[in-house]
Order: C-alpha cells, then structure tokens, then sequence
C-alpha cells in the first residue's frame, strides 16, 4: 500500500556516505523534523536520473530554502559508495543529502517499489518527490510513466 498524505515517514535505517566510509542515519532523524523535499529515482547514473531529475534539485535548491525548505534528500536503491560517488559527480555539496536505500528497505515501507527485473534494474524506487513536515507527508507524487514531470523540482517549487 502506497503511502498518502497525512501518513508519517516510515522510520528505516539508511546510509550516507561519510569521510571514513558508510553511515548508518535513520529517516526520523534525517526526514522527521521540520519542512523536508524527499525525491527517490530509480538508480543512481542512469540517463533521466542524472541528466534531469537530480540536477534540476542541485540547480534550484537555493529556490527550496527560499521557500522555507530545510533539507532536501535524494534517495535511491542503491549503496551508499554509488550515491556518494553520484553525489560528487553531479556536485550536490552539501544542498543535497544523498540517501542510500541499499536493501529497498524503506521503499517497500513508502510502497513505492517499482520492478526493474525486466530490463536488469532488479527491484527499484519508483520516482517520485514529496513534501514532508515534521514526518509527516502533505504531498507526494509519483512519476508513473517513466518521464520526470510531477517530481521535478519545478513541480515541487510550484507546490511550496
């Protein structure tokens, strides 16, 4: 089941990835207190996710704190020495924090799983971006047809 708006974040360990290596945070601490853009792809260096969805976040980000915005996250289903390396390619610095869902743990919880298995993906993130505040969800959407459009930052910047 989907998670909607009014729910609360599901508290799952993740990981960052820190100066001496892997980091294990948990999404009430990083996603459970005040205004929060969560944005998930489906994998870290693929085409639409590195070439649109992640860095129209890194472009705009000045534009979310400026609407009050206080952390934004990209998840993946991924491990953390990807969405570290991801992180440095594509120049997040510290605007972005870059969450690594490795066991698709807390994806499952968002039902929001999407299949891959058919084109070696295996099991990953649909792409979709939300607004959290103070853990709990007050909007949420979901690219269902493979584009960027509901959860690009432009979508999200005309939600706040």
């Amino acid at each position: 089941m989907t998670l909607n708006v009014g729910d609360p974040i599901p508290s799952v360990d993740l990981f960052v990835m820190g100066a001496a290596g892997p980091e294990k945070v948990n999404t009430a601490d990083v996603l459970g207190s005040g205004k929060v853009v969560l944005f998930a792809v489906p994998g870290a260096f693929t085409p639409g996710c590195s070439k649109v969805h992640l860095p129209g976040f890194v472009q705009q980000a000045g534009e979310l704190t400026g609407k009050g915005v206080d952390r934004i996250a990209c998840l993946s289903v991924n491990d953390a020495f990807v969405m570290g390396a991801w992180g440095d390619d594509q120049q997040v610095g510290d605007s972005i924090t870059m969450l690594a869902d490795g066991n698709g743990e807390f994806t499952q919880a968002m039902g929001l799983v999407m299949d891959g298995t058919g084109f070696g993906l295996g099991v990953r993130s649909k792409r979709y971006a939300a607004i959290i505040e103070d853990g709990i969800i007050t909007a949420i959407d979901v690219d269902e047809n493979g584009g960027v459009e509901v959860s690009s930052c432009s979508a999200v910047l005309g939600r706040l």
